[in-house]
């Protein structure tokens, strides 16, 4: 009897074990471009193949996706992937995405850009390369009304609980990497680089986005390292290395009516090194919106000879002459700047330069020791404060103005 129970359960455990192996489960699936006809020679262009991979991985609906470029060198002409995708996608990067040298190539304002797409994953140890060189000359829409558009390298737009990891954005005609309506969105371990005199090559652009972290990142412009535009909530930055270029800034703001406040902003345990600003906000004399920007923090901050370290600026005219209306209605407060230190190219180490209309309010200097590393003969760093309220404790260095 005990024989015949045994095998009894032996024979349901079988079946048991057919039934869940039969089961249809969920694997991931590479689509490695080059088994989609892309070619790996610098010259052919892979807008079709790189088409084709994303449709196919795009709607796949068993398993995730991951697409793989492999090392080599893929010429890209502008593309953009559309979503939303019935699953995750991974789109990993080993190779060189090379963009058209001649900026008349690029029929859109984005060489590459995702939009209306979640759980998209980007990395590897790849490089997107703008060759922006022969670009950055035609870069003078300030003073030409006919000038050419020319083409950011990544953008996203509608993108949601995503991230960019590890890869190198080399050389854009303007912006590197532009984010417009993204949410819960990480970058991390990403190298941004050009040189110093490449116009308007922001490092990272982030506009009406939230609940986004940048970390151990290295960017070198010719721009802001970092803008940080209206509408933008909830930003962490830290362990970031920002030169040359900018700074880290927000705005400019208020140049539009329908602009959006810009508050939740932490940036700590950076490095700023030969930057013509490091901790920078920036708005519109003659603002044509009221907006607020609030919950600032600044910490654990290093400046390596910074052209003006503690910029605040509200008569921001970036080039004069400019028509003077009015003061900026941008009201800036809570902002808190803790452990600043290092040195400063010129003697105005700290500027708050705040609006007459609505004063800055609730600005903490913390610790800060900024020195001047220019002649003796020229004397020590100062501050300069216009229409300012706050306190200072801690170290003063240069001394205090809010008192």
């Amino acid at each position: 009897m005990a024989c015949i129970v045994f095998g009894f359960k032996a024979l349901c455990f079988s079946f048991l074990f057919v039934a869940v192996a039969s089961r249809p489960t969920a694997w991931k699936k590479v689509f490695n471009v080059q088994r989609y006809g892309a070619t790996s020679d610098g010259k052919t262009d892979n807008v079709n193949a790189f088409k084709t991979v994303w449709k196919s991985a795009c709607s796949r609906i068993n398993g995730n996706s991951k697409i793989y470029v492999p090392k080599g060198t893929f010429y890209l002409g502008g593309i953009e992937f559309l979503g939303p995708c019935k699953n995750k996608i991974e789109f990993v990067i080993d190779g060189t995405l090379l963009a058209p040298a001649n900026p008349k190539d690029i029929k859109q304002d984005t060489w590459i850009n995702f939009r209306y797409i979640d759980n998209l994953s980007i990395y590897g140890k790849g490089t997107l390369d703008g060759q922006g060189k022969q670009s950055w000359p035609f870069n003078d829409c300030h003073k030409n009304t006919s000038c050419p558009q020319l083409a950011k390298t990544m953008g996203f737009a509608f993108v949601n609980d995503s991230s960019v990891k590890g890869i190198t954005s080399l050389n854009s005609k303007m912006a590197h990497f532009n984010f417009f309506q993204v949410h819960h969105f990480n970058i991390t371990e990403v190298n941004i680089t050009a040189p110093g005199d490449s116009p308007n090559t922001d490092g990272i652009k982030i506009g009406y986005s939230s609940n986004m972290q940048i970390s151990n990142t290295q960017i070198g412009t010719g721009d802001d390292c970092i803008a940080i535009l209206p509408g933008t909530t909830n930003l962490d930055i830290s362990n970031v290395t920002c030169g040359p270029g900018h700074g880290i800034s927000v705005g400019s703001l208020g140049k539009n009516k329908a602009e959006k406040d810009v508050n939740g902003l932490t940036v700590s345990d950076t490095i700023f090194n030969g930057t013509s600003n490091g901790i920078r906000i920036k708005t519109w004399e003659s603002s044509a919106s009221n907006i607020l920007v609030s919950k600032f923090v600044y910490e654990n901050i290093q400046m390596i000879n910074v052209g003006i370290p503690i910029n605040i600026d509200q008569k921001y005219c970036p080039y004069p002459p400019c028509e003077k209306k009015g003061d900026s209605h941008v009201q800036i407060q809570d902002v808190e700047l803790q452990n600043i230190y290092g040195t400063s190219t010129t003697k105005t180490a700290v500027s708050l330069q705040c609006s007459k209309s609505v004063p800055c309010k609730n600005i903490h200097l913390i610790d800060i020791d900024l020195k001047y590393n220019g002649t003796n003969e020229q004397g020590p760093a100062i501050a300069m404060c216009q229409n300012v309220d706050g306190y200072a404790r801690g170290k003063k260095f240069p001394p205090n103005c809010l008192d």
